[in-house]
């Protein structure tokens, strides 16, 4: 029987030869079965398991998608077109409207580099940003402009923090210009 517990539990990496070890867990075995703590533990290792899971969905359901990011950019735009400066930068910094899903979010810049709305944080505008760097020290605001004069859109590459997860990741940004400001829309790899 002790040989049985010992080997159930030889994937934990427990010496062996260490006899106190051996008998702490036949007695915590064998106390566990007489109260159903062993099935009950099992039940709650299942639990934990299936919660993990579940959180790695949620997680992925959260993050958008490249053709998400391409059609909020346009969305924006259009709604620029159609409301003015004004109430269109009011609704892409307003963090519960309809320019911000999951970690989507709407940001515009003019042609100096300088933020004029952003959806996920409010503090960023007004700043200079043509010469920040990302975290791998990417001047990817001028990519951002660059792309944008040259082609009109694009994708530009580069790391940046997540508003879900407060880490920093590969991010890809949908630029799109449009009169004197650029349309953004990244989403988190």
């Amino acid at each position: 029987m002790e040989g049985k517990g010992v080997q159930q539990f030889s994937n934990l990496n427990i010496n062996h030869t260490n006899g106190m070890r051996r008998r702490r867990i036949k007695d915590w075995k064998d106390k566990s079965k007489n109260k159903g703590g062993y099935e009950e533990m099992k039940k709650v290792i299942a639990l934990i398991l299936v919660s993990f899971f579940l959180a790695g969905i949620v997680y992925a359901a959260g993050k958008g998608t490249k053709k998400e990011a391409i059609a909020m950019v346009d969305k924006a735009v259009s709604y620029f077109k159609a409301n003015g400066k004004g109430a269109a930068f009011t609704a892409f910094d307003n963090q519960k409207g309809k320019f911000v899903k999951d970690d989507l979010y709407i940001y515009v810049v003019d042609m100096k580099g300088d933020i004029v709305s952003h959806g996920a944080n409010k503090k960023l505008i007004g700043q200079h940003f043509i010469d920040i760097k990302d975290a791998d020290g990417k001047l990817f605001f001028r990519e951002i402009l660059n792309v944008a004069k040259a082609k009109g859109s694009g994708w530009v590459d580069y790391k940046w923090t997540n508003p879900i997860s407060k880490k920093v990741e590969p991010k890809s940004a949908y630029v799109k210009k449009s009169g004197d400001y650029v349309f953004c829309c990244g989403v988190y790899k």
